[in-house]
């Protein structure tokens, strides 16, 4: 279980296929406090520690439906990556809650300057099945995109715009999104749950 609550925009040093998993060698601050086994989130995806390498770099491996829902399968050497370490129990919820479990991807349609932030328009296919469980925004709901627990606005069928102030745009990934660049959503799990029950 996450926040949403980025800790470091940290490097990709190798991202190497071993069949249809995909290997990635990540370089950040904390990598001598995780352990084997450790629940990481990867740009919103929750990924396990496999391996330390005792270079500030650690690995972990994303499996073949992990790729084809997230952005994982594009990342090379060089790129950035929002990571976020599991909550602790005993710790205030800044963000919201986020389970690491990415429902789709988005595309950025554009960046728009906004006395000092930005606003970032996100879109994604609304799937009208999963749209009936859930997976749409709402106007000031949450959504988790690339990792990063946001505030919605502008919410249509589709689309959404966030605002990113500039301590965000800095310390995370998403000083590198652009038209174009493709990110990964998570859709608020109460949410889900409200829309699940009121379907039964």
């Amino acid at each position: 279980m996450f926040s949403g609550i980025v800790e470091e925009a940290a490097t990709v040093v190798a991202a190497t296929r071993d069949g249809g998993n995909l290997n990635l060698r990540i370089k950040c601050s904390f990598a001598d406090e995780l352990t084997i086994d450790q629940s990481v989130a990867h740009n919103g995806v929750c990924l396990t520690v496999v391996e330390l390498h005792g270079d500030d770099t650690y690995t972990v491996t994303a499996i073949a439906e992990t790729l084809d829902r997230s952005n994982l399968g594009s990342l090379k050497p060089g790129d950035l990556v929002n990571l976020e370490r599991s909550m602790k129990l005993d710790g205030r919820l800044d963000g919201h809650i986020v389970q690491g479990h990415v429902d789709t991807t988005a595309v950025c349609e554009s960046v728009e300057e906004a006395d000092g932030s930005k606003y970032f328009k996100f879109t994604y296919t609304e799937n009208p099945e999963l749209k009936s469980k859930g997976y749409v925004t709402v106007e000031k709901g949450s959504v988790t995109v690339n990792g990063v627990s946001l505030t919605v606005c502008d919410s249509e069928p589709g689309s959404f715009r966030v605002a990113i102030i500039p301590y965000t745009f800095e310390h995370t990934n998403f000083c590198r999104i652009q038209k174009g660049t493709v990110v990964n959503l998570e859709f608020d799990i109460l949410g889900k749950y409200i829309a699940r029950i009121i379907g039964q």
